[in-house]
């Protein structure tokens, strides 16, 4: 007889099946693709940011969707366990900007490897290529999975970490979701997070601005009062159907949700170039620097505030004549200037589609999941983990370690209970 099932290889899946294995548990791992850890083999552009580590209060920050329910999961697992447990398996880790830490290899293939090589050593059955159909259940508890062909086997515990819808081309694409519903379990509506915007602005349309990156400026969505929502202040970058870089993949979840509440009109974003000034400041600013040198054409004498093609385009803007020196200009003209640096609002009219997304806002409700020990409050013997719960975060190692420390507690409870 099986201890416990786990359904997906990915780094929730595979946590839960080696936390479960270590209590001497026969273990089985059911992955539906012909290998297991296909998304953390292409995380972090290839090299995999394993976890962060900045203090909970500062993960929790940064995992906007429902990131409080992890308080109490980070009393039992955390980042520094994490840390622990991959050094232990011989994957020595380097931390690198904002707390984010890497394998110092720069190979995600290592963890997969690590990973892989702890399950085969704790006697994990992974079988691949085995599709799961549906979760055996009667209306006391959960008792095993019927495989797409047929196929029942019986289990104490089912784990459940098929993941979101996000990166469908790594095998997330919803399975869980009619599974947990089944169980009686409610889930809240599915929306893409990190994810690329679109814009039908006519300066998007016309390509004039693609593949232009601003460094470091502040990025706020606003709402229909012209008040900032969040603000993000990072890189970003033009492209042929929006926006992009880390700046707005942050603000992306911002925008769903602000459209969806004012009946799918436009968002405004608005670009703080200069995040050291307001209008005021940078109108000094700005003529201190013409009377420094009033004979120099304005394109030249403020080329090295922004990027070229950016001033360029703010300058026609504010209806500059970049050729202008700066002494030919109106106060009218260098306000309007100094307005778009520090204010550029734009509308953006939605977002790539939830299968381009990084992460998967929604999900099944963690009102309905024990923080503990990750067990279904809906039926006994069921466990969730990962992203298939309605948990998201930014990128940057937050939903990894959200994927770790439910994977671990999820395998731990479900072992325990056996």
């Amino acid at each position: 007889m099986i201890d416990v099932i786990v359904i997906g290889g990915g780094p929730a899946g595979l946590m839960a099946a080696i936390a479960a294995a270590e209590q001497h548990k026969k273990v089985v791992l059911l992955e539906k693709g012909g290998k297991v850890g296909k998304k953390l083999a292409i995380s972090g552009g290839g090299r995999c940011n394993v976890t962060n580590r900045l203090s909970a209060e500062e993960i929790v920050k940064h995992i906007p969707g429902n990131g409080r329910f992890l308080y109490s999961p980070f009393t039992i697992y955390n980042n520094e366990n994490i840390i622990e447990f991959f050094e232990g398996l011989g994957v020595k880790l380097k931390e690198e900007d904002h707390g984010r830490m890497f394998p110092v290899s720069n190979r995600a293939q290592d963890v997969v490897d690590a990973l892989i090589n702890e399950m085969k050593r704790l006697k994990v059955d992974v079988r691949l290529n085995t599709p799961v159909g549906k979760l055996l259940m009667d209306d006391e508890k959960i008792y095993g999975v019927r495989l797409t062909d047929g196929t029942e086997l019986r289990a104490k515990a089912v784990v459940v970490a098929v993941g979101g819808k996000a990166v469908p081309q790594t095998g997330s694409t919803g399975d869980g979701y009619p599974w947990a519903e089944r169980a009686g379990h409610t889930v809240t509506e599915l929306y893409p997070t990190e994810v690329p915007v679109t814009s039908k602005e006519p300066f998007i349309q016309s390509r004039e601005l693609q593949g232009l990156a601003l460094r470091d400026v502040a990025v706020s969505v606003l709402n229909k009062k012209g008040k900032p929502i969040v603000t993000h202040q990072m890189d970003m970058l033009f492209t042929h159907f929006g926006l992009s870089g880390p700046a707005i993949l942050r603000c992306s979840q911002f925008v769903v949700k602000e459209k969806k509440k004012n009946g799918g009109a436009p968002v405004q974003i608005r670009i703080q170039s200069l995040v050291d000034y307001n209008e005021e400041t940078c109108v000094q600013m700005l003529n201190k620097s013409i009377k420094a040198e009033p004979k120099k054409a304005v394109k030249n004498l403020w080329k090295s505030l922004v990027p070229e093609r950016w001033l360029l385009f703010l300058l026609a803007r504010a209806g500059i004549d970049a050729s202008l020196t700066g002494i030919e200009l109106s106060q009218e003209k260098i306000r309007a200037l100094a307005h778009e640096l520090v204010s550029f609002t734009m509308d953006v009219h939605g977002t790539q589609s939830l299968e381009k997304a990084f992460v998967t806002g929604g999900g099944v409700s963690v009102k309905e999941i024990d923080p503990k020990t990750m067990a279904s409050k809906m039926k006994p013997g069921l466990y969730f983990c990962g992203e298939i719960s309605d948990i998201h975060g930014y990128t940057g190692g937050y939903n990894i370690t959200s994927a770790l420390v439910t994977g671990r507690i999820a395998g731990m409870s479900a072992g325990a209970s056996c």
